[in-house]
């Protein structure tokens, strides 16, 4: 079974991306930075979640892939 992420992640990492498409890139170390000047983020868990699903998103849109049926339907 793979790992599941929240609603919430989710939600955030795609307005962030809406917001700031030009500061992420589809390094993880790069987006944590970028998060902690961008968004003020509670906890250091819930940073790296958001960060990695950027991360995620941005490597799958950047190669042309079609979403999985989890990515598809947030």
């Amino acid at each position: 079974m793979g790992k599941v992420r929240t609603e919430q992640v989710k939600r955030v990492a795609r307005e962030l991306i809406r917001r700031f498409p030009d500061k992420f890139t589809k390094d993880f170390e790069h987006n944590k930075q970028v998060l902690e000047t961008v968004a003020e983020i509670p906890s250091q868990k819930l940073r790296n979640k958001i960060a990695g699903y950027i991360t995620r998103l941005l490597t799958l849109m950047d190669s042309g892939e079609p979403p999985t049926t989890e990515e598809a339907t947030t």
